[in-house]
């Protein structure tokens, strides 16, 4: 495949599916920043608990990524599921289930931790599974249907998390209380999705 070939592929990706792209590129640019200068990127986009002008410090979290491992299996499973989303319910449904997830993700982590030190979009890659579960099931929409074994898996390794072994192997703690809360919210978003929808 040529370059002119990769960028017109790149194109249609960002066309077809703007959210998606965004959350990537900004989650892209947390990694980088973190890199850089990792105590400037975490006191400038960690969670800050108080309203006004540090709100969307409720939301910039997600953007923190501290490793490349981290940066692609997020980005991975949020081109996956959140694609599914953004391309048959739309950019701005995606983009509200993405915000009210994040900011309860979020605080669940600050509220179960006692720390602003965490980051990372999986709380809100959690929602998008649960959304979609819920959502598929209630609905009966085939077009939101997870892939077969994704939700076991990924609810595997939610538990597996839990447990001391991911954190000793990658050497980091783990933002459980996020997984969890992002998980339920958008479940129950789904199904409240559910609800307005079925007749």
């Amino acid at each position: 495949m040529s370059n002119s070939d990769s960028l017109i592929l790149l194109r249609q990706r960002i066309k077809q599916s703007p959210i998606v792209s965004l959350l990537i590129t900004l989650s892209f640019l947390g990694w980088l920043l973190v890199s850089i200068d990792f105590m400037f990127a975490v006191s400038f986009l960690s969670f800050q608990p108080e309203f006004g002008m540090g709100s969307l410090r409720y939301i910039t979290p997600i953007f923190l990524h501290f490793g490349l491992i981290h940066l692609a299996f997020n980005c991975l499973w949020l081109a996956l599921l959140g694609e599914k989303i953004e391309t048959h319910l739309g950019s701005i449904h995606l983009l509200l289930v993405v915000i009210v997830t994040s900011i309860i993700s979020n605080y669940s982590q600050f509220y179960w931790s006692g720390s602003s030190n965490f980051g990372g979009m999986s709380g809100v890659v959690y929602a998008l599974l649960g959304y979609l579960w819920a959502a598929a099931r209630f609905t009966n929409n085939q077009k939101l249907k997870l892939p077969a074994g994704i939700f076991g898996f990924m609810i595997g390794w939610l538990f597996l998390c839990m447990t001391p072994i991911i954190p000793f192997v990658f050497g980091s703690g783990i933002a459980n209380a996020a997984h969890l809360g992002g998980l339920l919210s958008g479940m129950i978003l789904g199904f409240i999705f559910s609800f307005l929808t079925v007749k």
